[in-house]
């Protein structure tokens, strides 16, 4: 992978770079994904004349005119205040690329790699990929408690590393120091649900369980022991995303305020609010009446592929004939309730019970 195409005219003449997760991700064998970009000694003023529109908002972010790729100004940072919006940054044209390196969280986010396809990697960074290690930068770390949460994700995402020591030990002094109580809830989110969808969450929960990090982002979870292998299993499994938010917080003291604190998605709200009503269903074991009030209060009549999914969750904890359950909703579903509704006369009092006596009847049949 080289840092850019030959001959683009937007970026001739300037000093441009790939860094991060894409130089990561190549050295590691894997697909990248998304290019970050990183041009030393230029000028917002020079970057707007080739054609590159302005995104930023803290500090010069702009869209290459044809690629529409991101391309950052070399930058500095400087801790002005508590919690990640705490910072003040410097883009000078004299900002070297060694020392917007050194601004990045782990080691191996902090390798370059210029135009002749050379590598820039000041702080050791591939050392600790062969190491499969995740290390801190440097003392500024501390600054940004959202490091924590990457931290932890990237945990997730990279089963087969540990985490330093000396890192694990920083992020305990930043969760003393109050630093984790500044983060804003749309943070959190955003990493724990990315972290979610890894190959390993249990390894996320290690890594803020380890800090101390995990009561203070998020309070009142209630942990069980299987929680980790659960959400492994979800992961192996496929499970989307409100399946595996359902399972984590399976044991939580108040799941709903928990999903609202952190303004979690409402298919995720849902789902945690009826995987123990589902799961307690199940574990009664549910004849036809039961199953026929257990799909209407999770609403499978309107909403199957919800309840499916709940169902699929359900089955990491136990065992749940999926399919089985899937034809007798289709059944109950092809239950004509008009057609009921007009034999009945249209008199409310008759329309429930014939309806439901049809669906139990098509439960019967669905066996």
């Amino acid at each position: 992978m080289s840092a850019g195409p030959a001959h683009d005219p937007a970026t001739a003449g300037l000093a441009v770079y790939v860094v991060g997760g894409a130089v990561r991700d190549e050295l590691l064998g894997q697909p990248a994904g998304d290019r970050d970009w990183v041009v030393v000694g230029a000028t917002p003023e020079q970057m707007a004349k080739r054609g590159f529109l302005p995104v930023g908002g803290d500090f010069p972010v702009f869209l290459h005119p044809v690629t529409r790729e991101e391309y950052a100004l070399a930058r500095t940072e400087r801790k002005s205040g508590r919690g990640y919006k705490g910072f003040t940054f410097y883009t000078g044209s004299d900002v070297t690329l060694e020392a917007d390196l050194r601004r990045r969280d782990l080691t191996v986010n902090a390798i370059a790699r210029a135009a002749d396809g050379g590598l820039i990697d000041p702080l050791g960074g591939a050392a600790d990929l062969r190491a499969r290690v995740l290390r801190h930068v440097g003392p500024a770390f501390e600054e940004d408690p959202v490091r924590i949460l990457r931290l932890a994700r990237f945990a997730a995402r990279f089963a087969d590393f540990t985490v330093a020591p000396e890192t694990l030990a920083l992020c305990r002094r930043m969760v003393a120091a109050g630093e984790a109580d500044a983060l804003v809830p749309e943070r959190v989110w955003k990493e724990i649900s990315r972290g979610l969808m890894n190959d390993a969450p249990s390894r996320m929960l290690d890594v803020l369980r380890d800090s101390d990090a995990l009561p203070r982002v998020l309070p009142g979870l209630g942990l069980a022991k299987d929680t980790g292998a659960e959400l492994d299993r979800a992961a192996a499994a496929g499970l989307p995303l409100p399946g595996r938010w359902a399972l984590l917080c399976r044991h939580a003291a108040d799941a709903a305020a928990l999903g609202a604190r952190l303004r979690v998605p409402a298919a995720c709200t849902d789902e945690a609010r009826l995987l123990p009503v589902v799961l307690a269903e199940l574990d009664a074991g549910a004849d036809d009446a039961a199953a026929l009030d257990l799909m209407e209060r999770c609403d499978a009549l309107r909403k199957p592929e919800r309840y499916l999914d709940l169902l699929r969750a359900a089955a990491i904890v136990r065992p749940v004939d999926v399919d089985a359950w899937s034809a007798r909703v289709a059944r109950v579903r092809a239950i004509d309730a008009g057609a009921i509704a007009r034999a009945e006369g249209g008199d409310p009092a008759k329309i429930k019970p014939a309806l439901r006596a049809a669906r139990l009847r098509a439960l019967r049949e669905a066996g």
